[in-house]
């Protein structure tokens, strides 16, 4: 085994590139020691078997507030691994579980379905709206951010006139780097408030949108949503709601502009797009740091025995890539069946939105293909700009042109 502690997260060559690390781990390292950038220790899992295991296994929770739980920022707390997003009945165990049966019932694939032509709509106008400014674009500040904000408040009844206070609460959660203590105190504080008036109005006055169901749900079901049960339900759904998809839908037109082949084999066979968006998905190497786990017993994984109070990270770009799990794992193939990747998670904390996601991701490309045939990055790909100093992964914009 190979005991090089290296420090996480990996830099890439280019802004497309899988981080070289990916290949030297898969066989020689699949249990990776790492320093974050916290300076604490943490193991990294790149294998898609090993991966899959830990996501699955509920020994493995999500109490990276425990105090043996490596730092995964450099913030102290605050953020979505901190104890201050934490509320102790919805995170593990039953109570989570509860939690998932609840959101569940109100994220039914029918509600989403009957989103799907508004945020057509939607899309439209955003596009309508890039086309009349004209060429070059950045399609993520035109496109890839209002949409997934615009859909995220619609489903939860707020208005999306407050986008860039919801932009810039999420960043502060999702910090790694960017910010201080301070700044994430005092965003979260205004987030926890905001919201909290909100489902207190929605309480009083139930709309038609996820927020009020789902307390109408938990209230009739006398399984009542606490106040800051709800308040932390609205976040994490606003957040997740529009924070990944939005740096996804930048990363995923990247992908497929980079490659005109790629784009002309849609334009040529409009019924590839779904299959496309969730190669999308599979290749994408830059989501984030990962999904970190913290031990909460003695498990073994891949071969050796890992402690309780151990901290793991589980990439699952790397596992996205892993040549044993995917045949010619490093080429974006649109006609990829089946493709059963882990982008968004497994087991009992798989994403809840990731029907929401999948839609959104499949109506952007979609109108794109159909408006902009000509569409072409107005940049080289390597001179894309990352986001850096957060959790998640993607570009700071999209420049395009048509």
């Amino acid at each position: 085994m190979n005991d090089v502690v290296r420090n996480y997260p990996f830099r890439r060559a280019t802004p497309l590139e899988a981080p070289a690390e990916w290949d030297e781990l898969y066989d020689a390292c699949p249990v990776a020691p790492i320093r974050l950038v916290s300076g604490d220790q943490a193991l990294l899992l790149t294998r898609y078997e090993d991966v899959r295991q830990v996501l699955s296994d509920p020994r493995f929770t999500r109490r990276l507030d425990a105090a043996d739980a490596a730092r995964i920022t450099s913030n102290e707390s605050g953020g979505v691994f901190g104890s201050d997003m934490a509320v102790k009945d919805i995170d593990a165990g039953e109570g989570h579980q509860r939690w998932r049966r609840l959101v569940a019932r109100s994220f039914t694939a029918r509600r989403i379905a009957a989103m799907r032509p508004r945020v057509e709509a939607m899309a439209e106008h955003l596009v309508d709206t890039m086309l009349a400014a004209g060429p070059p674009r950045d399609l993520l500040g035109d496109v890839g951010f209002p949409l997934p904000v615009w859909v995220i408040c619609d489903l939860l009844g707020v208005p999306d006139s407050d986008r860039d206070r919801f932009a810039y609460w999420s960043d502060t959660l999702l910090n790694m780097t960017l910010y201080s203590q301070a700044e994430i105190d005092a965003a979260q504080a205004e987030f926890a408030a905001y919201f909290a008036e909100h489902v207190r109005a929605k309480r009083a006055n139930p709309g038609e949108d996820l927020l009020s169901e789902l307390i109408a749900v938990a209230d009739a079901d006398d399984g009542r949503l606490t106040e800051a049960e709800a308040v932390i339900t609205g976040q994490g759904l606003l957040v997740a709601g529009h924070e990944t998809t939005s740096n996804m839908i930048g990363k995923m037109v990247a992908m497929l502009l980079h490659d005109r082949a790629r784009w002309q084999a849609l334009l040529d066979d409009p019924s590839l797009v779904d299959g496309a968006v969730e190669e999308a998905l599979r290749f994408d190497a830059d989501p984030g740091v990962g999904m970190p786990r913290y031990l909460s017993e003695d498990v073994e994984v891949a071969g050796r025995k890992l402690p309780a109070g151990t901290t793991v990270l589980c990439s699952t770009a790397a596992a996205n890539r892993d040549a044993h799990a995917f045949g010619h794992a490093d080429t974006m193939d649109l006609r990829r069946s089946p493709n059963a990747h882990l982008a968004f998670g497994i087991g009992p904390h798989a994403c809840l939105g990731q029907a929401l996601a999948r839609t959104e991701l499949q109506v952007v490309l979609s109108v794109l293909l159909r408006r902009l045939p000509t569409l072409a990055l107005a940049v080289p790909a390597d001179r894309l700009v990352l986001r850096e100093g957060l959790i998640v992964g993607g570009f700071e914009e999209v420049p395009v042109r048509w």
